[in-house]
């Protein structure tokens, strides 16, 4: 009996050991991940100029809002033709009229293809731009983006364009008594999603991308919001014409920032189990 207790108190002992070797490996690599190895993924060898834009939106009490996930470069115009030809309307403006199509289209789940976004800023200015993408029957699900025109310009001197892709996946009263919504965490799919949306209606010459906010877990917009990506900002260099059946270009990333997205990959489909179990509700008693 006291050499099989000893054998079972060594094998605690080895496995507290191997548990305190696998808590310091993942301390380790939280430490390399966000705290030392981002120095290493920042990069803008496609557009050095947007090093020194903001990488987050403002609310209009100050609070910091949604990141900056996407860009395009391209003139109003061409912005403009290259959303109607991906299937995305323009949002309507804030105001009375549609406030209430907004409330209707919720309460009713009737379709509100137009319906207003709140008011971000950016350079202390509300988005010059917005287009959205209804998911389902009403308002209270879409596809959205927000952008502001910057002073940068590439690709011959045509316009640099940042925004704010995220998805609307539920409805709340906001402070204002305005319907505000709720947004979905993985802000990535969204960013992709839009990207690949304009890249299919040939609208896009060619895609890179530069480092955004950084791999984020756990960031908060100012509703509240929970959010996380791998920090990359997109950005679509616009076809100057329409091209049915152009394929865009997409250019290579540093080859560190590649193996840190593949990390991201696997990371990001935890992180949607982990979204999509606390979506499901709790079992009765």
């Amino acid at each position: 009996m006291p050499a099989r207790q000893g054998s079972s108190e060594y094998a605690t002992h080895g496995r507290r050991r191997v548990l305190r070797a696998l808590a310091a490996a993942v301390v380790v690599y939280l430490a390399l991940a966000f705290l030392i190895l981002p120095a290493f993924w920042r990069h803008y060898e496609h557009l050095p100029a947007m090093e020194a834009l903001p990488k987050y939106t403002r609310t209009t009490s100050g609070l910091r809002g949604d990141a900056l996930n996407v860009g395009l470069v391209g003139t109003r115009a061409e912005v403009e033709r290259a959303f109607a030809a991906a299937g995305w309307q323009t949002a309507a403006d804030l105001g009375l009229e549609s406030d209430l199509g907004i409330a209707t289209s919720v309460l009713l789940d009737r379709p509100d293809p137009t319906a207003p976004v709140s008011t971000l800023l950016l350079w202390d200015r509300r988005q010059d731009l917005a287009f959205e993408q209804q998911v389902g029957n009403s308002a209270r699900q879409r596809n959205h983006v927000r952008f502001w025109r910057s002073e940068l310009s590439a690709d011959g001197g045509r316009p640099v364009w940042v925004g704010a892709a995220t998805r609307d996946h539920g409805v709340e009263l906001g402070r204002t008594a305005r319907i505000t919504h709720q947004i979905a965490p993985d802000i990535d799919s969204e960013r992709d999603m839009l990207v690949d949306d304009l890249a299919a209606a040939g609208q896009v010459a060619r895609i890179f991308a530069v480092t955004g906010i950084g791999p984020t877990l756990d960031g908060r917009n100012g509703g509240g919001d929970r959010y996380y990506t791998d920090g990359e900002l997109y950005v679509a260099v616009l076809a100057i014409a329409d091209s049915p059946g152009l394929q865009a270009e997409r250019e290579s990333s540093p080859p560190l920032v590649v193996v840190k997205d593949g990390l991201w990959g696997w990371l990001a489909s935890a992180l949607a189990g982990e979204s999509a179990d606390r979506s499901q509700p709790s079992p009765t008693q």
